[in-house]
């Protein structure tokens, strides 16, 4: 009896120091939210519009001078960008964006995943580990892009896609990521990032006729890269939040369990504690009986 008390007071001991970490870690998460929050919602209606803007003037562009980055060409080598976190204890975030990844890659390319032509650039540790070790052709060189989540890092990355597309190494640019949306909800989106999609075609409206001054090709070259760097920073932050979001959830719900827990611990001790005392009583007062027998 005595040993089944003292392992239900180690469990109890065990639970406390877990839910201490459990709501240190949600508290940090919060901090960390409020910030990535205020980012992302402030820079969303400014990054939307701006490939909005894009996808209307290479809509209205076709087969002209300075779109390379807009031209269609028969998909042969994909490159998906994928965003994950570098940090577990996010609940679901991770495994969402994996398998929104390998979902993307198996409906849309199979055909050029089966000859080795689809790349992953994982933004995020996880990720990387997660490609890595069930053998799909994942690199490593941008996984620590969050050590450091700055617009120039972010850019040399998008220069970075830009550029092997350009070269023609990849004929097609996709990223998988998670859109925040609250604390406690996550969109998970598969985003075409080259080459730029075009605006799609609504009944009954004209098509846009704009005047361009500088011209069109100078605003191409000069609003095209800026505006690509901007859509990839823009999902960077949404996964960054996303992720803070998914953890400060994870860890209130790992806190709420933890209280069940010691309330049930608590009560096994209770009964465990009442049926020691209850059996030395009980022997106490069956060896006097014997003795004044």
């Amino acid at each position: 009896m005595a040993g089944q008390l003292k392992e239900v007071r180690n469990r109890i001991k065990s639970v406390q120091s877990t839910q201490q970490i459990t709501k240190a870690m949600k508290m940090v998460s919060a901090a960390k939210l409020r910030r990535a929050q205020d980012a992302i919602v402030q820079m969303r209606p400014y990054a939307n519009k701006l490939q909005e803007m894009l996808s209307n003037i290479v809509s209205n562009s076709e087969g002209e001078v300075g779109m390379a980055l807009a031209e269609e060409r028969i998909v042969e080598k994909v490159l998906v960008i994928s965003l994950t976190s570098d940090r577990g204890l996010a609940g679901a975030f991770n495994a969402n964006v994996i398998k929104l990844t390998k979902a993307t890659i198996a409906e849309k390319y199979p055909e050029q995943y089966k000859k080795g032509n689809v790349t992953i650039w994982s933004l995020g540790k996880k990720g990387y580990e997660h490609f890595i070790k069930n053998n799909y052709k994942a690199t490593d060189t941008f996984k620590d892009i969050f050590l450091d989540l700055t617009f120039e890092h972010v850019q040399k990355i998008s220069q970075a896609a830009m550029k092997a597309f350009a070269d023609k190494e990849f004929d097609v640019i996709e990223i998988v990521y998670s859109q925040f949306k609250n604390a406690a909800t996550q969109k998970f989106e598969v985003e075409r990032f080259l080459p730029i999609p075009k605006a799609e075609k609504k009944e009954g409206v004209k098509k846009a006729d704009f005047i361009f001054d500088p011209s069109r090709e100078e605003l191409i070259a000069e609003l095209m890269p800026k505006i690509l760097n901007t859509q990839l920073f823009k999902a960077t932050l949404d996964s960054f939040a996303s992720e803070h979001g998914a953890r400060m959830t994870a860890m209130d719900k790992a806190s709420e369990n933890a209280n069940s827990m010691l309330r049930d611990l608590k009560i096994s001790y209770n009964r465990a504690r009442q049926a020691a005392i209850t059996t030395e009583l009980t022997e106490i007062v069956s060896g006097a009986a014997a003795l004044e027998g």
